[in-house]
């Protein structure tokens, strides 16, 4: 499947951004921009069922094959993806083989139980009338502007890539290796990355982080210093 694709023009290097559920490519509203000015040209997709991209049936499979589908042979230089947008980017990095990865608390393991809760708790969220909901599940750290894109991109999404994602048996999309750079960075607390789970994630080539303080979207929550992290990981990858 052809994804709609977020565009921002930049030099002859490229990445590839890639959000999670319940938003679309405009939450990298921040961080295209800023990638571009540093050289690239970046490609921002809005995954199935979310933004503008086509409805269809969901799996973790299916919105990777989707993001092969859309870029193609395009090199990429740099992929980023957050929690959905992780998972599927590292099942679909064997195909695009980015020459560096980085994945912001990404959704790569849950559990039976987990999985059951997080799609009650999901499709409650749909059951809101007010972006005051929203902030009182988010918390106070993300910006006025990036709450509001939230709002906006809740309702655009088709309701049934919840449970495309949270089928209630669980999964495990972790990747077995790390044949390019590849770094994550986990949410204090993060019901994704967990200590144990960071642990077999190093073991198999991958550099792990735990941001402190940060919620599951701190590229939202302190731009600036995720920025600060991202250039650093940039000039040493």
């Amino acid at each position: 499947m052809d994804l709609t694709v977020r565009r921002w023009a930049g030099g002859n290097r490229t990445a590839l951004l890639v959000h999670g559920l319940f938003s679309d490519s405009a939450s990298w509203h921040r961080l295209g921009p800023a990638l571009a000015d540093r050289g690239y040209t970046v490609l921002a997709p809005d995954l199935r069922g979310h933004g503008a991209s086509p409805r269809s049936r969901y799996s973790p499979t299916d919105w990777a094959l989707d993001l092969v589908d859309t870029v193609g042979d395009t090199k990429i230089d740099l992929a980023v993806g957050h929690s959905l947008g992780g998972l599927a980017l590292a099942i679909a990095a064997h195909a695009l083989r980015p020459s560096s990865a980085v994945y912001l608390d990404p959704a790569w393991r849950m559990t039976a139980e987990q999985d059951v809760r997080s799609r009650g708790e999901w499709t409650a969220w749909l059951e809101w009338t007010e972006p005051a909901q929203l902030r009182e599940r988010l918390g106070g750290r993300w910006p006025e502007a990036d709450l509001a894109l939230r709002w906006e991109s809740l309702w655009r999404m088709d309701p049934a890539a919840i449970p495309g994602l949270a089928t209630g048996v669980g999964y495990d999309h972790s990747p077995e290796s790390a044949p390019w750079p590849s770094l994550v960075l986990g949410a204090e607390g993060s019901e994704y990355i967990t200590p144990v789970h960071a642990g077999e994630l190093r073991a198999r080539g991958l550099a792990v982080e735990t941001v402190p303080g940060s919620g599951h979207s701190w590229f939202r929550e302190d731009f600036t210093a995720f920025l600060a992290r991202l250039d650093e990981w940039r000039a040493a990858s």
